[in-house]
């Protein structure tokens, strides 16, 4: 496995783990309830191919996605980054808004480091940005905790550039997580440019559009009744038809080097920078060795210049969130 740095010289595998679809139900369900069973022996696999860094939330579950990847670190944690969030208020375990406060850092660390069974999260994310508290404020919280020992480093998610200029003035920050992969590449006007100004690392979240662009779903058909897509406005309708497209594209491409489109889609944002780890989301060892693989993919010119020409910046169609959660991202 290639290692990268991030900001504030936080080394980690050039592919990451998101473990956000390894419980069994939960409040985002992404295809077939996961085996928790397999879900560990996945990450346990991760860790032998020399992956380090792996990612979860507060809000995954809830709660519940912490606890399990608690279990599979267990007696594994050294040489392991461990990546968190926080940032949302929770009532009888569903989520009832935002919440940027210092307060709310310090007892989300403390239920989070449980959960975890860990002493200290190496990189403490807010999860999306909270208008009613001042960036200066959440940030300044965070830097207590790195202080006392808590976290390690801070993080940031769908944060605008405004916002992570304000935060890097208060103290580092080590990654700025955000959507990006073929079908999603906003950030590239101005995110990514004040990120590399700023010295953050960037962790694109989504990097296989939601399993689409891998190529394996040809349908809404394709995906349980309950799975989270249906309602993406990207799988809607006539949206869903111009943007396989997209895949075609990849597929072409995946066909030249005998690869998966995974590992093109993959190879193409670690082609997009030494400072861009993606974090796509596994629950099963095959997928995860797949994907892992495409650190050693090599695109070239041609490669590039015709993902570039499938998949040009706002060529997607339809927005990548419902109304509700466009007005939390980029802020």
């Amino acid at each position: 496995m290639q290692y990268r740095t991030l900001g504030n010289d936080l080394k980690v595998s050039a592919i990451g783990v998101g473990c956000m679809p390894m419980i069994k139900g939960g409040n985002i369900i992404y295809g077939e309830d996961a085996d928790p069973d397999e879900a560990i022996k996945t990450i346990h696999r991760a860790i032998d191919l020399g992956i380090n860094f792996f990612d979860t939330a507060q809000i995954y579950g809830p709660f519940s996605n912490e606890e399990l990847v608690g279990v599979a670190i267990k007696g594994k944690r050294d040489g392991l980054v461990i990546a968190t969030k926080f940032g949302f208020r929770f009532a009888d375990n569903k989520i009832t808004g935002v919440d940027g406060s210092a307060a709310n850092a310090r007892a989300s660390v403390e239920g989070s480091l449980k959960r975890l069974g860990i002493d200290c999260i190496d990189l403490f994310y807010q999860h999306r940005v909270d208008p009613a508290t001042p960036i200066e404020d959440t940030v300044g919280g965070l830097a207590e905790l790195v202080k006392e020992g808590k976290i390690k480093h801070i993080g940031l998610s769908e944060a605008g550039p405004e916002t992570l200029r304000r935060a890097a003035a208060v103290a580092p920050i080590a990654a700025l997580q955000s959507e990006y992969s073929l079908w999603e590449r906003d950030i590239e006007e101005e995110i990514l440019p004040k990120c590399r100004e700023l010295g953050i690392g960037f962790v694109p979240y989504s990097p296989l559009g939601r399993g689409f662009l891998a190529g394996n779903i040809r349908s809404l058909d394709d995906l349980p009744a309950n799975d989270w897509r249906r309602n993406d406005p990207r799988y809607q309708d006539e949206n869903f038809v111009t943007n396989l497209k997209v895949v075609d594209a990849i597929a072409e491409i995946a066909s030249k080097h005998a690869v998966s489109n995974a590992q093109i889609a993959l190879a193409w944002l670690l082609a997009q920078g030494d400072d861009i780890v993606p974090i796509p989301g596994f629950k099963r060892r095959m997928t995860m060795e797949d994907s892992a693989k495409a650190a050693d993919v090599i695109l070239d010119a041609d490669d590039l210049a015709a993902l570039d020409k499938a998949a040009p910046r706002g060529g997607t169609a339809g927005p990548r969130y419902g109304e509700a959660g466009m007005k939390m991202v980029r802020l």
